[in-house]
């Protein structure tokens, strides 16, 4: 049973802290911004995975460019490792070896440092837009300059580092936490084993997540900050499992707020506590080390929640290895998954429980669309504003509040209706784009009404050493991770909310294998070639509107006197320079244009 704590403030009170907390470890990292850092002070290593060299050679020309823009603290070793080639091995398997690179670049140093290491690798396929230069720079409409989720990360979690031991912390690239504590207490990093943050959260929250079950005793007053130990971790469990493992509990009487919240855990009268990330000492990344050493080549997914926490607590068995749906197949990932419970069994899990916190996740283009368009709370958190870095003729309020610009150029009579994102884009006059849509990376000077949910981003590739461009144009409810395992099954897929095997009737494209690249396996939107490549970038845009034009109206668009990629083959050939080059000169731009207002005032 939960009981309030006389000192826990109401919800709207609680909602401000947070807020005004937010908004000092901001300041306290825009002051490190382009300065160098002195020991203590910030992480000694910042690490960012990826899912191979060509997206490692991204990350870090990404990184070079921000750290001469002098946009990230300075002092700091910041390192992109590549999972090895071969199988895909999980974000578990990225932490592995990620931990071996560390080791092999610093030596007997490694463990003497503070480190946190963030997963970005994969294909973002919930959200193209970040596909090709990687979720971790994605762009938020915040910031001077510009805050990227990479920038966000380190600046929420500026505060950890204040009573942390030597040791690494562990995240992903798409989510954030927001949370208040009381101003004379620390988050404490240092215990031995395994530290992961806790926030209160919904029954069907706790189903797509892990969920904690303490150690007695059960009895919760809901500070702002509360430790306890983990006795079980559950990932991703039914809400049948979360009552019988004792993971649920209940709210006594307490007032909530008008929206119904409590600080910002749900008005359910029962929740859970989900995780986000955590973190290990070295002793623990040691023996994470040398178990992985042992190993040799890591040939399946292990996941860094799933299978580290999963072992963790006095209640864990290793049940959880078997839980797999081809038990057959798999059976070396079970073997693999056993050696890990091995390994790590009897290690503590210690929780920092942030009952008045908000855990977001952007990882998607309906979530992307929600936190920066239309969730009030998010906006009042980071004061996110409708145009950011942009040239906008309209001013903000005649812009919907509800549509956002980012590091963009929109001639004065260009129409963006509620509930849409533009980023690193330049529209003119005659351009029209419908709500709910993703506009990325793309040039438009030629009339264009683009229709609501609609997804456009346009990548410069390289073939035979000539500069190219293609353009991805989608319905922003289009499932990229979707695949059939036979032709047959082609008319299983749609595009645009139509069925894939019409669309390419409209196109003039035959159902055959070479319509496809990749696995023969493996067929869907994802992999189908169905994006012409253009010699310009603004002819690249236009005949993408030809194809989204023709399966709106259900007219013929032919594409078969195009060479065709399709999605997996444009990161292939994605040129990372001309995309950063377009991205440069745009800011350019802006800065003259901007420059050129203030002069006239």
């Amino acid at each position: 049973m939960w009981a309030p704590d006389p000192g826990m403030p109401l919800a709207g009170e609680a909602e401000a802290r947070r807020r005004r907390a937010t908004r000092k470890r901001l300041e306290k990292f825009a002051e490190l911004r382009g300065k160098t850092v002195q020991t203590g002070e910030f992480w000694d290593v910042v690490v960012i995975t990826a899912v191979d060299k060509k997206q490692e050679i991204a990350y870090q020309k990404q990184l070079s460019e921000k750290l001469k823009r002098k946009e990230l603290p300075l002092g700091v070793d910041y390192h992109v490792f590549a999972d090895p080639p071969g199988p895909k091995i999980g974000n578990g398997g990225s932490t592995l070896h990620a931990l071996q690179c560390l080791e092999e670049h610093y030596g007997d140093k490694w463990d003497t440092l503070t480190i946190i290491l963030i997963h970005s690798g994969g294909y973002s396929q919930r959200l193209p837009n970040a596909s090709a230069l990687g979720k971790i720079f994605t762009a938020l409409p915040c910031g001077d300059p510009i805050y990227q989720m990479l920038d966000l990360k380190l600046a929420m979690y500026i505060d950890f580092l204040a009573c942390m031991n030597p040791g690494v912390l562990i995240t992903c690239a798409d989510d954030i936490e927001f949370y208040n504590i009381d101003a004379t207490e620390l988050l404490r990093f240092n215990q031995p084993g395994f530290t992961a943050l806790a926030h209160p959260s919904s029954l069907s929250i706790g189903t797509t997540h892990g969920v904690f079950v303490f150690e007695p005793p059960l009895h919760l007053t809901e500070k702002e900050l509360e430790y306890r130990s983990c006795h079980l971790f559950l990932h991703k469990p039914s809400i049948e499992k979360m009552y019988q493992s004792g993971a649920v509990h209940k709210r006594s009487d307490y007032q909530t707020s008008p929206s119904g919240e409590l600080g910002d855990s749900l008005m359910e009268s029962e929740f859970v506590y989900t995780d986000s990330l955590f973190y290990i000492d070295h002793t623990t990344a040691k023996l994470l080390l040398t178990f992985y050493k042992q190993i040799g080549k890591l040939c399946y997914e292990i996941d860094a929640y799933g299978d580290f926490l999963q072992a963790l607590g006095s209640g864990a068995t290793k049940d959880y290895a078997k839980k797999i749906e081809n038990v057959t197949k798999e059976s070396g990932l079970i073997e693999i998954r056993e050696k890990v419970f091995n390994i790590l069994k009897g290690l503590p899990l210690n929780v920092i429980l942030l009952n008045n916190s908000k855990f977001y996740h952007i990882g998607t283009t309906r979530e992307c669309l929600y936190h920066y368009t239309s969730d009030r709370k998010m906006k009042l958190e980071l004061g996110l504003l409708p145009n950011v870095f942009s040239i906008c003729s309209n001013k903000a309020e005649d812009l919907d509040i509800s549509a956002c610009i980012i590091h963009s150029m929109l001639s004065s009579k260009c129409c963006v209706a509620p509930g849409s994102l533009i980023e690193y884009s330049r529209l003119g006059s005659k351009v029209s784009v419908g709500t709910n849509s993703i506009i990325s990376c793309c040039s438009i000077n030629t009339k264009a009404d683009i229709p609501p949910n609609t997804f456009m981003t346009t990548l410069s590739i390289r073939i035979d050493g000539e500069l190219r461009y293609a353009s991805i144009v989608l319905g922003i409810e289009d499932n990229l991770k979707q695949n059939v395992e036979n032709l047959g099954d082609i008319h299983l897929l749609s595009f645009f909310g139509i069925g894939l095997k019409q669309c390419l009737e409209f196109w003039g494209l035959r159902i055959s294998d070479e319509l496809f690249s990749g696995e023969k396996t493996c067929l869907g939107l994802w992999t189908v070639r169905i994006f012409p490549v253009c010699s310009y970038l603004s002819d690249s845009v236009k005949v993408s509107l030809g194809i989204l034009n023709s399966v709106q109206n259900k007219s013929p668009f032919k594409l078969d006197s195009f060479k065709l990629l399709s999605i997996e083959q444009m990161l292939c050939y994605k040129d990372i320079e001309d995309m950063l080059k377009f991205r440069q000169e745009l800011y350019e731009e802006i800065n003259l244009q901007k420059l050129k207002e203030k002069s006239i005032i």
